[in-house]
This record gives C-alpha cells, structure tokens and sequence, in this order.
C-alpha cells in the first residue's frame, strides 16, 4: 500500500510583470522563451512556456515522474491551445519540487527536444481547525493493474467551514406572512463549504492543484465566491463546466475561470452543469419567490432544470413540482435522516421522518414545492427524443421530452399517482421474460432498482443507462442493521417502446458494508479501456469520528476485476467528498 500526504505550507505566487517594475522578462530556457509558473495565479502546479511570436508544431509535453516510481505524464499540445495561451501549457508538476519537463517540438521543420526545470512551491488548505486530522486529504493507493499506471483523477472534494455560513436566503414562510417568523432559510445557500479540487496520479501524488480563493472566500459576502463548488464534466474542448451557488461556468487547468450568474428569479445551482451537443448547457438549479399549490410563497429547492444558450439566455426551464409528483413520499420516509446529501448530522443516524404537508419550508427533507422532495443531482441530455434524464435523489431516475412529458421512471411501483404509474419502466430477464417485484421494489430474479442514487449517465458506446446505486432506503425501508446496508454501479438497457428495463451489469452488492456510499458519488462507462470508473464519495461516513474515504475505482467490464481502487481520505471526520472524474489530456490541451 502506497501513502501520501499532501503538503500545506505556501502557495506559489503568480509573477505579475517584471519589467513593468524595472526589471527585465525572465530569460528564454531555451529555443523559445520562459518558462511561467502558475501563469493565471489559480493553478500552482501548472506552467506555461513561452513561446515568443514563434511557431512551434508537432508539440508533446512530457512532465517526469518523481523517483524511480514517479508517473511520466505526456499529452500534446494542439495549435488552438498555443494559440490561446500564446505558449506551450504545462501541467501535472509535483508541489514544492524542482520539476523536470521536457518538451519535444518542431521549429522551421526542424525537430527540437528541450528539458526544463520547473520550481514549485507547496500547497495550502485555508480551512483547517482542531477538528482536521491531516491538514490535507491523504491518499492511500490500493491497487493499480498493468495497463493503469497512467490514469489521472480529478477530485472534487471539500472541508467543512469552521466560520461557518453567514449568508443565508431567508424570506416569508406565507404569501399573507407580514413578518419574518425565524423558520428555516429558505432556499438552499446555507448549502456550502470550501473546495478542494486536485489532480491524483497512480502513486497517491497530486500533480494538480486549484486555489481555494479562485472560486471561495468564507469571509465574502460576495455570493461570487459562495457556494459549493461542484458538478464538473469535461467539455471536450479545453476546460471543465461547474456550479457554485449562483453561478455557472467554466475552468480549464491552467486555473482561468469563467462564469455567468444564474438568470433572474433563479436560484442555488448545485450538483450539475452539463453541456448539450448544441452548447447550449443544462444547470440544476431552484426558483426564487415561487407561489406553489398551498398558496405559500417560497424558495424551491433542487427542482427545476435550466438550459442556457451560450451569451446565457434562458431557453428552456423544466419545473419538476408540475411535471412529477412532489407530494409522492414513498422513499422518503425510507430515508436515513442522517446524511441527506451534503447535508450530514450524525445525530439523526439511523432515524427516519414523517413527511408532513405542513411542515416548515426550507433545505429539508419533505414533501411539496418549497421542500426537498426530489433532489435532482445528475442531469444527462438524451438526443432520443431531445429528453433529459434526470436523477432525483428522492424519487427515482426520470426521462422528460421538451415538452415536458414524461417518458419513462425507473423506480419501484409504490406511490406513484394514476398517470404517472403508466410511465414505469417494467423489469425484465436477458430473455424479455417479466421479472416480479413488489411495490417498494423487491425482485424476485437478478434484478434491482437504485435508491437515492447519483449520476444517471448516458453509456456512450451502447446507449445503456449507468447509475451509481447508493442504497439508502432500498425497498423503502431502513434494514434491521445499518450494516446490511451497499451500494452498486449498475448498468441498465432500457426499451421504450415496450417501456421494459434490464439490469446488465452491477459490481458492489459483494462489497457490502464496508463499500457503501450512502450519499454523493459518480460512475460512467469508459470505453478506451472497457471499465466502469466510479467513485464512492461518502464510504464510513457513518462511523464517528473516522475520516470518509472516497474511493476511486475502475473495475474491468468484461471481467468484474478491480484494476484500480484508490481510497481519498477526508481531512476532517465525517466529511463526505463529491465527484471524482478521469482526466483527459487530449481532450484538455490536443486542439
């Protein structure tokens, strides 16, 4: 077993203009021209060289691994990216080291190969307190198969906040109210906490760095730099999209950042932004000042879908309160109150809650618009029928048309009203035969559905469904141990037009307890190598006292085997993790 922990000392600093201050630009390294470290001030283990006004093609960038076991890691640099960057990005250097990068290019036909040395500094979390064990996650390498050493992971990660959340929607609970009552917050911005987003190689070492201050400050009151970082997808062309609080955006690797504030009357993006092949984007978000049926006037939370053009225009919203059901309860009297999303108390472990219509208004778990009923955390465009899919934490996983029809659920029976029941998807065998189930889901072959799961994503190669099944509530109740509790990643093959579905492929149900992820996490399909990559996020969230694990894995999907399983640890206890996500140089810098 390999083990790393991450440095925090310093940050390294951007150089801001030399010769502006008198004195002149750094010399050139070689046949081009400097080489910068940290050129956007956000990312510090990352650099660019320089290329002054020349014209280098053919352009590989190799970063050395460190020791006799360090990971090389090699991409090539396309021209729109010299371009943009007006030189030759690098990055996957080690904190607080002298890298050595070579770069190998062609200059007036000519075949070039240079070696750099790259100077970092070290890396800082700005959240510690007497609570942290490691000032940093600590990562701990299980297993790496033949053929993996050159993976890269993208974590996306967070500590708690010790100053704790001083920015809060609040608002009235009733259209008549006159004043403010002291109820919950409405809305969801209290949900929020500092990142921690960083690249891991093979050997447990972070080879990848954003600062905290490039998205957060704990002290703003800036809802810019509020929120929780999250929801990152490769946008195929040079950069990662995410959500925080009330924005969207982007951000590449060499630490640019861009973003838009959420249109008018929109509220709490979080979970997810995902790119639709017209580039318009899709943002789980919520509506401000939103009169539901009881007549109330509130904020809602996790509920509606929005599509964006590209200059940010409002095209398209999906208002889930009349599209589904928010009343329907089932799963959600299963659920264990103590870890709904992000939002953990251990106090409650293992209890559960009634839902009550009249209930307060707020970040809860309940029923009706105004509540947490569904809980949208994964959004994936489906060009069959230009649909979305959607995962709801709290209802099921969903496909809706634009005109806001509902294909089909996949979710057990129980609770679904007259019309909404016609949109089951029923369980069937390999050989189209109907498998039996009970109304809470209960399945009599190989078979089961996902409860409060995450990530109901596209599998690109064939079409099928990938969800990772987190498992609480499974069969709507709590089991008589906590123990007995797993998670999966599951793979499903739907057929609309006899609106059946066929479990294909799972991997975890073995794994018990010990793998369960009752919140967060991620899994897709990877067809370069045929695994199914996914990350439990919450794994022993439920112990006190211990750090969480978010485990990465990439299990074989032709044989079952793990051939990559890396365990992040939390810097604090009981902290869950996000998403992780396999990183593509080609697709970051081959353009």
């Amino acid at each position: 077993m390999l083990k790393r922990t991450i440095l925090a000392t310093a940050i390294a600093t951007i150089s801001l203009g030399a010769s502006a201050a008198g004195f002149p630009p750094a010399p050139a390294a070689g046949q081009l021209g400097a080489l910068l470290v940290n050129p956007y001030g956000n990312s510090p283990l990352t650099a660019l060289l320089d290329i002054r006004s020349k014209k280098p093609t053919d352009i590989v960038v190799t970063v050395k691994g460190k020791g006799k076991k360090g990971v090389d890691i090699t991409y090539p640099v396309g021209p729109q990216t010299v371009n943009t960057h007006d030189g030759i990005p690098v990055v996957g250097l080690y904190a607080n080291y002298s890298n050595e990068v070579e770069v190998s290019y062609k200059l007036d036909g000519k075949k070039i190969t240079e070696t750099y040395k790259a100077l970092t500094g070290s890396i800082i979390n700005q959240y510690v307190d007497n609570r942290n064990i490691t000032t940093l996650q600590e990562i701990q390498v299980k297993k790496v198969a033949k053929g993996f050493e050159d993976r890269l992971y993208l974590v996306n990660s967070h500590t708690y906040n010790q100053h704790g959340s001083d920015l809060h929607w609040s608002g009235l609970k009733a259209a008549n109210a006159s004043l403010f009552d002291g109820s919950p917050a409405m809305g969801s911005l209290p949900f929020e906490n500092p990142p921690l987003t960083y690249i891991v190689d093979t050997q447990g070492e972070v080879r990848w760095w954003l600062n905290q201050t490039a998205t957060y400050d704990a002290k703003s009151l800036d809802v810019e730099k509020r929120g929780y970082l999250m929801g990152f997808h490769d946008t195929g062309y040079g950069g990662y999209t995410f959500v925080q609080g009330q924005r969207y955006g982007t951000f590449n690797l060499l630490g640019q950042i861009q973003s838009m504030r959420l249109p008018r009357g929109y509220i709490d993006a979080s979970h997810e932004h995902n790119i639709m092949p017209n580039g318009h984007t899709l943002v789980r978000a919520a509506k401000a000042n939103y009169v539901n049926d009881q007549g109330d006037t509130v904020h809602t939370v996790r509920d509606h879908i929005l599509e964006m053009d590209q200059h940010g225009n409002l095209v398209e919203v999906w208002n889930l309160a009349e599209i589904l059901d928010p009343y329907r309860d089932a799963l959600l009297e299963a659920l264990d109150m103590g870890a709904v999303c992000l939002n953990v108390d251990i106090d409650h472990l293992g209890e559960t809650a009634e839902m009550q219509i009249d209930a307060p208004y707020g970040d809860i778990a309940g029923i009706g618009a105004g509540r947490n009923w569904a809980h949208v955390n994964s959004i994936e465009y489906d060009p069959k029928g230009d649909s979305i899919i959607v995962s709801m934490r709290h209802q099921g996983v969903a496909k809706i048309n634009r005109d806001k029809e509902v294909v089909w659920i996949q979710a057990p029976s129980e609770g679904w009203n007259k019309e909404l029941s016609k949109k089951l998807l029923t369980p069937v065998d390999s050989k189209g035969n109907k498998i039996k189930c009970t109304e809470k889901g209960v399945c009599e072959d190989n078979f089961d559905f996902t409860y409060t799961q995450h990530t109901a994503w596209l599998n690109n190669s064939n079409g099928n469904l990938t969800v990772f099944d987190n498992g609480d509530g499974r069969g709507h109740e709590q089991p008589a141990l906590g123990s007995m509790k797993y998670s999966r990643f599951v793979e499903y093959k739907i057929d609309e037009e006899n609106m059946t579905i066929e479990q294909v492929w799972e991997y975890g149900k073995d794994r018990g307890f010990d793998w369960f992820s009752p919140i967060t996490s991620n899994v897709e399909y990877m067809a370069d190598r045929d695994t199914m990559f996914g990350f439990g996020g919450s794994i022993h969230l439920y112990n006190p006292g211990e750090r969480t694990i978010g485990k990465i894995n990439e299990i074989g999907h032709s044989d079952g085997k793990v051939k990559v399983e890396i365990d992040i640890l939390s810097d604090k206890p009981n902290t869950p993790h996000y998403r992780a996500s396999l990183v593509n140089l080609m697709s970051q810098f081959g353009r």
